[in-house]
């Protein structure tokens, strides 16, 4: 990837939910290459950033992976803009379903803005997580 804002990125999603659990640095990023990038940026530096991948086989549908926020700016709104603006961009797209796998202490922040629970809580990257999705129709009328 070549566009400016694509390093920090990597280094903020290494540095707030990589390496705290001990997982290799830039090892989730294997779909980075098919898939739509957002970053919340302030006075230059990446603060917020967020991957949304494309189904392969369904094309109205995605999963939202890898979202991180600088835990100086936790809290503050950029999870909340950054998830709004994927909304609009999933609504623009057309996209019927958007899905993604919670680490159970994000689990209200995400309800909190419209994402419910499904399926049976499992675990990925050593730490419990829950299956979430929006309701888009209900959320871009927001």
């Amino acid at each position: 990837m070549a566009h400016a804002l694509y390093q920090p990125m990597r280094e903020l999603r290494n540095s707030v939910l990589l390496r705290p659990l001990g997982v290799p640095d830039n090892s989730w990023e294997m779909y980075d290459h098919r898939s739509w990038h957002f970053v919340a940026v302030d006075n230059g530096e990446v603060i917020g950033c967020a991957v949304l991948v494309p189904s392969e086989e369904d094309p109205t549908t995605a999963r939202l992976i890898q979202m991180a926020v600088n835990t100086d700016v936790q809290g503050k709104g950029v999870g909340k803009t950054l998830l709004e603006q994927i909304i609009q961009f999933a609504d623009s797209r057309k996209l019927q379903s958007i899905t993604c796998h919670s680490r159970h202490y994000a689990v209200g922040f995400y309800e909190k803005l419209g994402f419910e629970v499904y399926g049976e809580e499992f675990e990925e990257v050593g730490m419990p997580h829950r299956h979430m999705k929006p309701n888009l129709k209900k959320a871009v009328q927001k």
